[in-house]
């Protein structure tokens, strides 16, 4: 690390944002890897998270999978403590809150924040103080805007944590949306005197152009506010990291390229898809269902070359697709009755008609099944699903966490199981088994496939087997990669995040801000003051 060789005990950093999606998750990411590669013990944390993508620890542990990304930053497994708080959104009003990985029970915004949140805001503090005794940093994630003034009161995961732990404060702000100084400087107006002191100073995400153009702004904020700006990091593409907001569809990003053909209907995942290796390329529709959740799990898809992955809405965005998967869901029913609505429910089933491949995953698999009785997730009692796959689902109030290993078509699969839904298999053949052939978990009929596990298609040998039978069934002349490695490429990314900190952030001044803790003796801006 610049600057000399000691290390921060128990140092920590709060990484804030303007706005939403300013970039906190890969900019904590970043310091993350960069301290990481320094051999400082780092490990990320996040009081509080409101995310439909989510992991399994080892320990059988529910945390949002951005904490989960960012322990591997740190290079290290992933528990609990790094995400206290997970709130899983059932609606626009409700959220499953999991404490410590262990879910609690339903409740509604209201009601978290009119005193529950308070409540957990000593489980809160104890889990970073645990996290700060055993390591050299921890760098935390804040959520949203620490200026969501009418959240103040009861906020744990912003300036209330800051302020309890006595963390230093760094404003994320992405400039590519325009009015990074307005956000900057308003964001650090409207808080309070003894909240503004924590804030350290500012770090521009996103830039793209000549930052000398940038730099007489800088100035202009650092006269307006006291406070210095940390680093400017230039726009970048195809970082694909683990994403937090699973409450619709990620928006439209750079179309994915393969073979040089180039999708211009559907939201497509992120990537740095190369030309196929065969003749054709493989299309992957995504069911954007309502709620869904851990649309993660195509990305390993969206990572093979020639692989072109959309999310979909509409039955004849189907009709090309060489392989429909329906993904998980935090409102199975829901999902089901929008699929009916939409018309993907009688497309589905003529694809398994024809048999054209189908995979359903967690809440999808469900949704393939013969019928559903739900007296938890939306007390909707017994529903019939879509009829292509032999199995009765039922919902039990106890969610199952797990991280199992299996094989499949004659590879083997590692994934992570969160679901609420027990499934009985009736007939057909089971998807995952062990190593002496007993059935594990799934069923498959025919080209249609389902499953609970979360990740399998992470595992390369089972995702190329798994694209050549889709490939087989579809008439296509695609060949997988054989070199494509999921956790490598992860990897690249990751180092990509630490790049862009080391080179184009103030390590130094970043160090020192981690080591010393809450800055002191900074300006106080009053609110309104003038610009």
């Amino acid at each position: 690390m610049s600057g000399g060789t000691a290390r921060p005990r128990g140092g920590g950093l709060l990484v804030a944002g303007t706005t939403s999606d300013a970039g906190k998750s890969v900019v904590t990411a970043g310091i993350c890897r960069w301290l990481a590669r320094q051999g400082v013990k780092v490990a990320p944390f996040k009081a509080q998270n409101m995310s439909l993508n989510s992991f399994v620890t080892r320990e059988g542990a529910e945390i949002g999978r951005a904490q989960a990304m960012q322990a591997q930053a740190c290079r290290i497994e992933p528990t609990a403590l790094m995400n206290p708080v997970l709130l899983k959104p059932g609606g626009e009003r409700s959220s499953q809150v999991v404490l410590l990985g262990r879910p609690v029970g339903e409740m509604s915004a209201r009601g978290y924040h009119g005193g529950r949140q308070r409540e957990l805001l000593s489980v809160v503090l104890d889990a970073l103080a645990e996290l700060r005794a055993t390591h050299d940093a921890v760098i935390c994630e804040g959520a949203g805007s620490p200026a969501e003034i009418n959240l103040r009161r009861t906020d744990i995961v912003n300036m209330g944590i800051a302020r309890n732990a006595k963390l230093p404060v760094l404003v994320v702000g992405d400039i590519d949306r325009g009015g990074v100084f307005a956000s900057f400087f308003g964001t650090v107006a409207l808080l309070s005197r003894k909240d503004q002191e924590l804030v350290a100073g500012f770090l521009v995400n996103k830039f793209r152009g000549d930052v000398s153009l940038l730099e007489p702004g800088l100035d202009m904020l650092h006269g307006l506010t006291g406070r210095s700006t940390y680093g400017v990091l230039p726009f970048r593409h195809g970082l694909g990291i683990d994403e937090e907001d699973g409450m619709g569809v990620p928006p439209a990003r750079t179309k994915v390229r393969a073979g040089g053909r180039i999708s211009l209907r559907g939201t497509v995942r992120e990537s740095d898809t190369a030309p196929p290796v065969g003749e054709d390329v493989l299309r992957v529709a995504v069911c954007a269902l309502p709620l869904m959740s851990n649309f993660t799990d195509v990305d390993a898809l969206a990572a093979e070359p020639g692989v072109l992955v959309r999310f979909v809405d509409r039955p004849e965005e189907l009709a090309d697709a060489d392989l429909v998967i329906v993904p998980g869901t935090r409102g199975t029913v829901r999902a089901l009755e929008w699929l009916r609505e939409r018309g993907l429910a009688d497309a589905l089933r003529r694809r398994a008609a024809e048999g054209r491949p189908v995979l359903g995953i967690c809440g999808g698999f469900q949704i393939l099944g013969e019928q559903i009785e739900d007296e938890v997730e939306s007390r909707a009692g017994r529903v019939d699903g879509l009829g292509l796959l032999p199995v009765r689902v039922r919902f039990a109030r106890e969610k199952t966490l797990a991280r199992p290993v299996g094989r499949a078509l004659g590879e083997r699969a590692e994934g992570y199981e969160i679901h609420h839904g027990v499934a009985e298999v009736t007939g057909g053949d089971p998807f995952f088994s062990d190593g002496a052939g007993q059935a594990l978990d799934g069923c498959r009929v025919g080209a249609v496939r389902g499953t609970h596990w979360h990740g399998s298609l992470e595992s390369d040998g089972f995702r190329r087997a798994y694209l050549r039978e889709v490939a087989a069934a579809a008439g296509r002349r695609f060949v997988p990669a054989p070199d494509t490695c999921f956790a490598a490429l992860r990897e690249e990314r990751l180092d990509r995040l630490g790049d862009l900190i080391e080179q184009h952030a103030d390590t130094d001044a970043l160090r020192r801000l981690i080591e010393s803790g809450a800055p002191r003796g900074l300006p106080f801006i009053p609110p309104g003051a003038p610009a």
